[in-house]
């Protein structure tokens, strides 16, 4: 247990800082940005606490706000995006999530690419609908929403092929 709790800090720890040195640089044809620290909700373990981990996404949405300065809109994003993961997880796996048994590793790419990919467009959708705030522009929503989630999706999957332990 002790050892599970040091990998997430670690996470918890890199992807804030990567999201906030690295990634917050990239902006891409103006409005292209990658939120890469949406990794830690996406890969975090589906056995614990939903009260905690809810919490987790919110305080790291938060912090990466008081490093861009922008007023809440990652931890609201985080936020949404973590309570709706347990949708998006019988979504994508189904029966295999409701026996608790999901190993990120084990699952197969289309599902795993299908649940990455619901859970980053609702973050960004979520991101950018706070950041412009301006129903005459939903057209400029998804249009960011799209390419920045495309950008983002691919990082992910990378990021996951990388860093994922082979089981056989």
């Amino acid at each position: 247990m002790n050892n599970l709790l040091s990998i997430h800090t670690i996470r918890f720890i890199i992807l804030i800082l990567l999201q906030v040195l690295l990634f917050n640089k990239i902006n891409f044809l103006g409005y292209i940005n990658p939120h890469v620290y949406i990794l830690f909700i996406i890969l975090f373990p589906v056995k614990n606490n939903r009260i905690l981990f809810l919490f987790l996404s919110f305080l790291l949405g938060l912090i990466i706000d008081v490093f861009m300065d922008s007023g809440g809109i990652n931890a609201s994003a985080a936020l949404v995006t973590a309570f709706i993961r347990p949708a998006i997880l019988k979504f994508s796996f189904g029966a295999v999530y409701e026996h608790q048994a999901l190993k990120f590793n084990n699952i197969d790419f289309g599902q795993k690419l299908t649940y990455i990919s619901i859970l980053t467009f609702v973050h960004t959708f979520v991101y950018f609908l706070f950041e412009i705030f301006n129903i005459s522009k939903v057209i400029f929503v998804l249009q960011n929403t799209l390419f920045s989630s495309i950008f983002t999706i691919v990082l992910c999957i990378l990021i996951t092929s990388i860093f994922s332990k082979k089981t056989k």
